[in-house]
């Protein structure tokens, strides 16, 4: 299948954490198989930064239901996903540890997302960001997102830029008309919206009632992965603080399996994937996979219907096209920050940058081949 194949692609080559990752997904779904169009990407985007959990991983699943129904969701999910949890449990079985060479290429495959995020941007900015009103409400987003750093940041700014928005271009139809659909009926994401509450709750409930220990390592895992707002790497002080301090994993174990997560492509929520196969194997690997996933799958399916009726509302066009504004400026800032900040720290990862930058928008080269020069480029570079 189609999906399956696209998506364990960019599940094996999608480096640099959930910014890059929209990259990845901007380039081969909106540029290249024009799959869905830019306006309908950044509602996309937009309606996954209000939900907690994984967002790129649930622009993924998104993307997929908009290709071949909840099964392309799932598929889109699973080879996103699948490359990262394999690695990251035969990386908790083993207990080997990365040695130095693997850190120099892992620095190439970080240029390497800086180029692909850059060239996203700059995409998504000529589209969405086309006058002055909202070039303002994109810088406004930027400014703050880079000077208030919280989890909840995103959200504000977007709740702001959706208003400014309303009212500035509440008399425009035309611009947000779009044809994407999503094939789930009301009553089915209604039925998602009621389990993942009911999970919210009644998991707690059962772990008192039973004693339980797999009760409880299901309920941890879902919790953290129901409660984070703001991308993986807010997931980590969750699970440090339910697993580690119970004795549950060490501290040294949590740390090693941080450092693998950051090697490996893919959504950073699948550390869970090491954490549960360290605790219990490949089993509880696959396990905590699944716990901590689960909320981000019911809410996109639960949300996207309701989403849509919203998004060809032409009552709440204008709003969108401030809160799509809102949505370059923060891919901006995070650009910057980590991104850059934690990336370019010297002229000559700067040039390769540009480098990789070129052989992505000019040179059109495939981005298999950018992955593997930027890991090949950052061997060479550890040794200059």
């Amino acid at each position: 299948m189609e999906i399956l194949f696209v998506s364990t692609k960019l599940g094996l080559t999608s480096f640099g954490g959930p910014v890059a990752h929209l990259g990845y997904f901007h380039e081969e779904y909106v540029r290249k198989r024009k799959w869905l169009d830019e306006k309908s990407y950044a509602d996309l985007v937009a309606l996954c930064q209000f939900l907690p959990g994984p967002a790129s991983s649930q622009v993924g699943i998104g993307i997929g239901v908009m290709r071949g129904g909840v099964l392309g969701g799932i598929i889109s999910f699973l080879g996103f996903t699948l490359p990262s949890v394999i690695a990251l449990i035969l990386f908790a079985v083993t207990l080997s540890a990365m040695d130095d060479v693997n850190l120099s290429w892992i620095h190439g495959l970080k240029i390497v997302a800086v180029a692909v995020v850059a060239h996203a941007i700059l995409g998504m900015a000529s589209n969405l960001t086309p006058d002055l009103k909202r070039k303002a409400i994109a810088l406004f987003a930027l400014v703050i997102t880079l000077l208030w750093q919280t989890a909840f940041s995103q959200v504000t700014v977007i709740l702001i830029a959706g208003f400014v928005g309303y009212i500035l271009y509440r008399h425009n139809t035309k611009d947000g008309e779009t044809a994407a659909d999503f094939p789930i009926s009301r009553k089915f994401a209604a039925v998602c919206l009621t389990l993942f509450f009911a999970l919210l709750v009644l998991l707690p409930v059962l772990k008192e009632v039973t004693s339980s220990y797999w009760v409880a390592f299901f309920d941890s895992f879902y919790r953290s992965g129901s409660l984070v707002f703001g991308g993986g790497h807010v997931v980590l002080p969750l699970l440090q603080q339910e697993f580690v301090p119970t004795n549950w994993i060490s501290e040294g174990e949590f740390l090693a399996g941080y450092g693998a997560a950051q090697a490996v492509p893919g959504p950073l929520f699948t550390f869970a994937a090491y954490l549960g196969a360290v605790m219990n194997g490949w089993q509880g690997g696959l396990l905590a996979t699944i716990a901590i996933f689960l909320p981000a799958f019911l809410l996109i399916l639960g949300t996207l219907p309701f989403w849509n009726m919203l998004r060809r509302n032409p009552k709440i066009n204008g709003a969108l096209m401030g809160v799509n504004a809102a949505v370059v400026g923060i891919l901006i800032s995070a650009f910057y920050k980590p991104i850059w900040t934690s990336t370019i720290q010297k002229p000559i990862d700067f040039a390769f940058a540009a480098v990789l930058f070129s052989m992505l928008v000019y040179w059109k080269v495939s981005p298999w081949i950018v992955v593997a020069t930027g890991a090949l480029g950052g061997i060479l570079l550890s040794l200059i």
